[in-house]
């Protein structure tokens, strides 16, 4: 099977979405609606690869969103083995019936977790040359919020080689107090 992401009409037509939007790259509609938090973007933009044009499929989230959902993670692995019928979010079916002392139980170890600085991220950028369209990209930067300046100097930084990512190990608390 061929990848489409290096189809030179592919690479034209996507160049030509970009001209017309007056930006070097294209956000890409997800159904879930993450591009609307501002905290994450799902783009396409042309760069070079071994040398030959190819479409990077990139999403890009704040360095804040990595380390929430990292927490998230370990809490609800600590919570798998304190309380083995503790059902992870991602597999309760439709009907779950939530039970709130474990959701209790949950945030409280959350809140352990960033209290202790458990879990420190930095930016990264994560290519993924076996991809289904072009190259994957998975991305976390310091930033605020994922706008159009920071996805345009993004792309312009990754395409022109002189993209610095701060090696720094940041941990967030949960903003709400």
């Amino acid at each position: 099977m061929k990848n489409e992401g290096y189809d030179p009409q592919e690479i034209a037509d996507l160049k030509a979405e970009c001209k017309q939007e007056g930006q070097n790259y294209v956000i890409v509609e997800d159904e879930d609606g993450m591009n609307d938090s501002g905290e994450f973007a799902h783009f396409q933009f042309i760069g070079k690869h071994d040398g030959q044009e190819v479409i990077y499929d990139a999403v890009m989230g704040t360095l804040r969103l990595n380390h929430s959902s990292l927490v998230f993670e370990e809490a609800e692995i600590r919570m798998k083995k304190s309380y083995p019928n503790y059902v992870e979010v991602d597999k309760r079916k439709p009907n779950y019936k939530v039970n709130e002392d474990m959701e209790l139980m949950l945030e409280e170890i959350i809140e352990e977790l960033e209290e202790e600085e458990a879990i420190q991220v930095a930016e990264f950028v994560e290519i993924d040359e076996d991809f289904e369209y072009g190259i994957g990209l998975d991305i976390a930067l310091n930033v605020e919020e994922i706008d159009n300046e920071v996805i345009t100097r993004f792309v312009n930084e990754f395409n022109g080689g002189t993209l610095k990512l701060d090696p720094t190990l940041y941990s967030f608390t949960s903003e709400e107090e």
